[in-house]
């Protein structure tokens, strides 16, 4: 029977100039693995409003980044603070912080499974 997996996968939407802040708050707190992905959204601010020569035109879909850091249930409180100290403004848009249970890892190169797959447990 394989290992209960006891971890969780935090999908952080941030502003695009924060990820520097965010990846040196992790990575110093220990927690180097991480997924970046650029994706667009939009939440209760709906987009932007520019001028530009011609006009007012409105933004609907903003740039945005979606970290995916896999980490203990225990360190899951941990990661929430770091990320939000280092990505909020203060301003809408900051983002949103999405927690999700993991119920496997697998390495492809390896075929390691469970903790071990992502360094975590007796795998580091």
């Amino acid at each position: 029977m394989r290992e209960v997996m006891k971890m969780k996968k935090i999908e952080a939407i941030i502003r695009p100039e924060k990820l520097d802040a965010v990846r040196k708050a992790l990575d110093g707190k220990g927690f180097p693995g991480m997924t970046s992905i650029q994706v667009e959204g939009r939440g209760r601010q709906k987009g932007i409003a520019l001028q530009w020569r011609a006009g007012e035109y409105r933004v609907e879909f903003l740039p945005k980044l979606k970290l995916e850091v896999l980490v203990d249930d225990d360190e899951v409180e941990q990661v929430i603070d770091l990320i939000c100290d280092a990505a909020a403004t203060g301003r809408m848009g900051d983002g949103k912080i999405f927690v999700l249970p993991v119920e496997d890892v697998v390495r492809v190169r390896t075929r390691e499974r469970g903790p071990q797959a992502i360094g975590q447990a007796n795998g580091k």
